[in-house]
C-alpha cells in the first residue's frame, strides 16, 4: 500500500457517501496520515468513519478506537460544563466572575463577567509574565497568577483569542462552583455516563491507542496559516507564552496535566456526541442534557469582530457565542449562519447545527497550518451538507 491509498473502516449510510470520498480525498490529495469523522443527524449516527495511520512511521494502523489530542476542539466540552452549570441554577453567566472566585477581582476586573471569559472577551488572552508549559500544568500556579494579572483590553469591548487562558478561565469558575476540575467535572456529569470517549487529558494506560501528532511546516502567510499570526504583545502572550505543539503534545506530561483549552483527547465519535449535547440533543439513546433556553444560549453572539489575537491571520471577522464560534456569513460550520462550532489547532473541529439536526466530529494527527477551517474540514462539511 503506498502512503496515498487509504483503507476506510466503519460505516456510512449510502447516502452520505460523498464524506466517504471526500474523507478519501482527504488522504489522496490534503496530505491526512490518520483521521476520523463522524456525524449525527437527527439522532442517528449516519457515517463513522476512520483511517490511515496512528503513528508517523505508519506502524500502527488508526483504529475504531483510536483517540488523539484535539487541541482547542476541547473548548466546545468545556463550554459544555459551564452551560450545564447555568441550567442547574448554579452559575449564573451575567455575574462577576469574582462572585465565585473572588481573587479574580485584582488587577481591575471585578467587572469582568463569566460571559466575558466563554466569549475570549475577558481581556486575559496570556499572561503578562513568562509562563512555561511545566508552569502550564500546575493548575494552582497559572489560576493564581491568572486571577493577579489585568487585562489587556477593555473586557467585554472585543474578543481576543484565549488560546490556553480560556480553560483556566472557565474551568476555576467550574471548579468553585462544582468542586471539580473541568476534566472531572466533565467524566461524571457528561462523557461517563452516555459512554462518550472523550476526555481532558488522557491517563497513560491508554498511550496504545492515541494517535502520534505530526506538525506539518508552515507555508507562507496571508491565507489564515500560522505564519500569518501578529505579533501584538497580547497576540504574542496568547499564543506563545508559553508555545505548545505536537512535540509537547505527545509526552505523558502533556496528557497528565489539565489543560481545559488544548488537551481534550478522544475519538470522533465522541466529539460528534458532545457537540450533539450543546445543541440541546444527544448521543443515540443518551438523551437531551441542556434545557432549550439553555442550548439556545450556547450560541448567543456577543458581536462581531476583528478578533485582536487571531485577526491578522483571518481574512475576516468572526463572531463568538457563549464558548463557541459562530458560522456566520463565512460559513466555517456549513450554510447555517447560527450553527456553531469550535476548530483544533492543526485542524480537528466539532460542529453543531440545531436547525438541521447535525452534529460533526473530525480527528486527525497531521496538523496542517491553518488557525482555522482546514481545507480537510471544510471538503468534509461540504459533503456533509451536499447530502442533506
Amino acid at each position: 500500500m503506498s502512503e496515498h491509498d487509504v483503507l476506510v473502516h466503519g460505516h456510512c449510510d449510502p447516502r452520505f457517501a460523498a464524506v466517504r470520498a471526500a474523507f478519501e480525498e482527504n488522504v489522496r490529495e490534503r496530505q491526512e496520515l490518520g483521521a476520523a469523522v463522524a456525524v449525527v443527524v437527527d439522532g442517528s449516527t449516519v457515517v463513522d468513519l476512520w483511517g490511515g495511520w496512528a503513528d508517523a512511521a505508519r506502524t500502527r494502523p488508526w483504529g475504531r478506537d483510536t483517540v488523539v489530542n484535539v487541541w482547542s476542539t476541547t473548548k466546545g466540552p468545556v463550554a459544555l460544563c459551564a452551560h450545564l452549570l447555568a441550567d442547574r441554577g448554579l452559575l449564573d453567566l451575567d455575574a462577576p466572575v469574582a462572585t465565585y472566585w473572588p481573587e479574580f477581582a485584582a488587577a481591575g476586573k471585578e467587572k469582568v463577567l463569566v460571559r466575558h471569559l466563554l466569549s475570549h472577551r475577558a481581556g486575559l488572552a496570556g499572561l503578562r509574565e513568562p509562563h512555561t508549559l511545566e508552569q502550564l500544568y500546575d493548575w494552582e500556579l497559572t489560576t493564581r497568577r491568572l486571577a493577579a494579572t489585568e487585562p489587556w483590553w477593555e473586557p467585554g469591548t472585543r474578543s481576543g483569542y484565549h488560546a490556553l487562558t480560556y480553560g483556566h478561565l472557565v474551568g476555576e469558575v467550574v471548579r468553585r462552583v462544582s468542586g471539580l476540575l473541568p476534566g472531572a467535572f466533565l467524566e461524571r456529569e457528561v462523557a461517563g455516563p452516555r459512554g462518550i470517549d472523550f476526555t481532558i487529558g488522557r491517563p497513560e494506560r491508554d498511550a496504545g491507542r492515541i494517535g502520534e501528532l505530526v506538525q506539518a511546516p508552515a507555508p507562507p502567510g496571508g491565507d489564515g496559516s500560522a505564519a500569518a499570526l501578529p505579533s501584538e504583545p497580547a497576540a504574542v502572550a496568547a499564543l506563545a507564552n508559553p508555545a505548545a505543539g505536537a512535540a509537547a503534545a505527545n509526552t505523558a506530561a502533556w496528557r497528565a496535566a489539565e489543560i481545559p483549552a488544548a488537551n481534550g483527547h478522544g475519538t470522533a465519535r465522541g466529539v460528534a456526541a458532545l457537540y450533539g449535547l450543546l445543541m440541546g440533543g444527544g448521543t443515540p439513546g443518551g438523551g437531551g442534557l441542556l434545557s432549550p433556553s439553555a442550548a439556545e444560549r450556547v450560541r448567543e453572539g456577543q458581536g462581531s469582530c476583528r478578533d485582536l489575537v487571531l485577526g491578522a491571520g483571518l481574512a475576516h471577522e468572526t463572531e463568538i457565542g457563549l464558548g463557541l464560534w459562530l458560522s456566520g456569513p463565512n460559513g466555517s460550520y456549513g450554510p447555517n449562519p447560527r450553527a456553531f462550532g469550535h476548530d483544533g489547532f492543526g485542524g480537528s473541529c466539532g460542529l453543531a447545527d440545531p436547525e438541521a439536526g447535525v452534529s460533526m466530529g473530525y480527528v486527525m494527527n497531521r496538523m496542517g497550518p491553518h488557525i482555522a477551517d482546514d481545507p480537510r474540514k471544510t471538503a468534509l462539511i461540504d459533503a456533509v451538507y451536499g447530502a442533506l
